[in-house]
C-alpha cells in the first residue's frame, strides 16, 4: 500500500500582512489555484498567493 502525502502550508500576500493556512494532498496544484485565483474566496479576495512555509506528513489528522 503506497503512502499518502498531505501538506499544511501558509500563504501570505505580495505585502505579507495577510495570512492563510491550508492542507491539502496536492501541494503543486493547490499553489497553481491559488496563484491563479481558480478558487473564489478568502485566497481570491485578498490576493494572498504566496507561498511562504510548508510541512508534509503521512497523517491527515496531523496536519489538520
Amino acid at each position: 500500500m503506497q503512502n499518502k502525502n498531505y501538506y499544511v502550508y501558509i500563504l501570505t500576500n505580495i505585502t505579507n500582512q495577510v495570512l492563510y493556512v491550508g492542507v491539502t494532498n496536492n501541494l503543486i496544484r493547490r499553489v497553481f489555484e491559488h496563484k491563479n485565483h481558480l478558487v473564489k474566496g478568502f485566497t481570491a479576495k485578498y490576493q494572498v498567493d504566496k507561498l511562504v512555509y510548508f510541512e508534509e506528513t503521512e497523517n491527515i489528522e496531523s496536519a489538520i
